[in-house]
């Protein structure tokens, strides 16, 4: 017997005319280039998406097509991801930071018939178009005019919008219909397609929006710090029109100071950024005696968020949040939230508790599984591999086939080493090929980073798997002090002689270094570090 309710196609078009109904007045608010701020509100910005899906379509765009974006997070990036979808066409984020090789790949795989790109981008435009054969669309969002290669148009965002109506309705289709195309950040090998739908989108946004999560509320005004191109910025961009709530978009300028002023400026009560991001907020605090003004709650991941980004910034007020998940999973799985039972825990052992990523959303679940693939205990000290399945979790690459997809009962092998205590949460060992295997035992580098920066004087850590003539792999620590601190390596490798560690787990050696290089999603390139330094320990004297 099937219910007698209502059925409606979970699309994303549905937030935005939501958004612009009840709360049509309520900002979005964007940093410009040029210093300037551009605001407006959801019903105007719904408008002018429908009138851009005009404007898609008659340049010929139909559904089903790819309209890549190179854009920074903004309010045009944001009328773009609402209006692509929402015609049933696929909105492609590019992250700008991969090399030109791999975005030349990126846009051949996707097939992508447009771009729409920020003028910013203009020469790496004119570098790529001749290398892309089905594109015949370019629109600048803004002043500009790069070459092109004859067969390709060239328009003007702004102009584009004037031309057209607005009093289009958003088509109504299968909700399965894919929404947006983000690429892995090509770390280990060419980046890889993850196509995402308007229900899995739908719901996940949903899952992110309850009272353990994010739990936007109308009040709020939230600043998405992170990019717009990479995982559909965490969903922000969906999570916060759906509950109301105003949307602060930063452009390009992440660095600590811009952030901060930002910040104060807009009132911001929530923000999003990985933890390179955070601890420059941070540095930028303890130089200026500066204050955050607004902010309460910061959400976090894409790597292991450190205990001195959770201390500093309780500090000045801000309760950092935690989660877990990546691309193929758009993005959250987890979400470190606390249970009852932890309400009379004492100091340290809640922060042991905050230092993991947190517990599975309803609506996604995860396990951890041995090389054999049989599933290994809760118990908070067994560890494997994690796998995820759920809504919104990849069950195949784009154009890739059967590789790396999910088994026959759902489950993706994330590529991360993780345990999970009895209570569900899962902690990050370490990326599978980054955990360090010395003498056949497992070392986690995320652990005896999280040691390191914990030092006064330490900006940021790195520990690789370096070359040992014994043990075959030892710990390697690459530290970058703070700015204007003298340290001294003997102080940072005393940290690991408390008991926080086995004895055999110390990192071999501590290297100073002036900056350690960072993949295009923020994250610390260990691969480059092991082709640097992964010979260090065999190059050194015995003794």
């Amino acid at each position: 017997m099937l219910g007698l309710m209502q059925h409606h196609p979970l699309l994303l078009s549905s937030i935005l005319t939501h958004a612009a109904r009840h709360h049509g007045r309520t900002e979005v608010v964007s940093a410009l280039a040029d210093g300037g701020t551009h605001r407006i509100g959801y019903a105007a910005l719904e408008a002018r998406a429908r009138r851009l899906a005009q404007a898609l379509h008659r340049l010929g765009v139909r559904p089903g097509d790819r309209v890549a974006t190179l854009a920074w997070n903004s309010h045009r990036h944001l009328e773009l991801y609402y209006a692509v979808s929402g015609m049933g066409a696929v909105c492609h984020t590019v992250n700008p930071r991969l090399s030109e090789e791999d975005i030349a790949f990126i846009l051949n795989d996707a097939a992508d018939a447009a771009l729409f790109a920020d003028p910013g981008f203009a020469p790496l435009v004119a570098a790529l178009a001749p290398r892309v054969p089905a594109l015949r669309t370019v629109v600048l969002l803004g002043e500009g005019a790069p070459p092109l290669p004859p067969g390709i148009a060239l328009h003007d965002y702004e102009t584009l919008l004037a031309a057209e109506s607005g009093e289009q309705a958003w088509p109504v289709f299968d909700e399965n219909t894919a929404s947006a195309l983000c690429y892995t950040s090509g770390t280990t090998g060419r980046p890889k397609g993850v196509l995402y739908s308007h229900r899995s989108a739908m719901l996940h946004a949903y899952a992110a929006n309850t009272a353990d999560a994010f739990a936007f509320r109308a009040t709020d005004r939230v600043l998405v710090g992170a990019g717009m191109f990479h995982a559909t910025g965490w969903a922000m961009p969906y999570c916060a029109p759906m509950a109301g709530a105003a949307l602060v978009l930063p452009g390009r300028h992440l660095d600590g100071a811009s952030l901060l002023r930002l910040l104060n400026e807009e009132r911001v009560t929530f923000a999003s950024a990985v933890p390179t991001i955070w601890l420059d907020v941070l540095q930028v605090l303890e130089r200026s005696g500066a204050r955050l003004e607004t902010l309460r709650r910061v959400a976090s991941g894409g790597s292991a968020v450190p205990r001195a980004m959770i201390e500093g910034l309780a500090r000045h007020g801000v309760a950092v949040q935690q989660a877990w998940g990546m691309t193929e999973t758009s993005p959250m799985v987890t979400i470190n939230a606390p249970l009852a039972a932890h309400a009379g825990l004492e100091a340290e052992a809640a922060m042991r508790v905050r230092l993991k990523q947190g517990r599975a959303l309803c609506g996604a679940d995860i396990r951890i599984t041995d090389a054999e693939g049989a599933e290994l205990p809760w118990d908070g000290t067994a560890f494997g591999d994690l796998e995820a399945r759920g809504h919104w979790v990849c069950q195949a690459y784009l154009n890739r086939g059967a590789e790396g997809a999910a088994d026959a009962d759902g489950w993706f092998r994330t590529g991360d080493v993780a345990s999970i205590d009895p209570e569900g949460y899962a902690e990050m060992v370490d990326r599978s090929k980054d955990v360090i295997k010395s003498g056949g035992e497992w070392i986690s580098s995320i652990q005896l980073e999280n040691i390191a920066v914990s030092h006064p004087d330490v900006l940021e850590a790195a520990v690789i798997a370096a070359h040992h003539p014994r043990w075959q792999e030892r710990p390697l620590l690459l530290v970058v002090p703070k700015p204007g601190r003298a340290l001294a390596p003997e102080s940072v490798a005393a940290l690991y002689e408390d008991g926080r560690v086995a004895r055999w787990w110390r990192p071999d050696a501590v290297l100073l270094v002036e900056a350690l290089p960072h993949t295009a999603t923020g994250k610390l390139n260990k691969r480059a570090l092991r082709q640097d330094y992964q010979d260090y320990l065999l190059r050194q004297p015995p003794g």
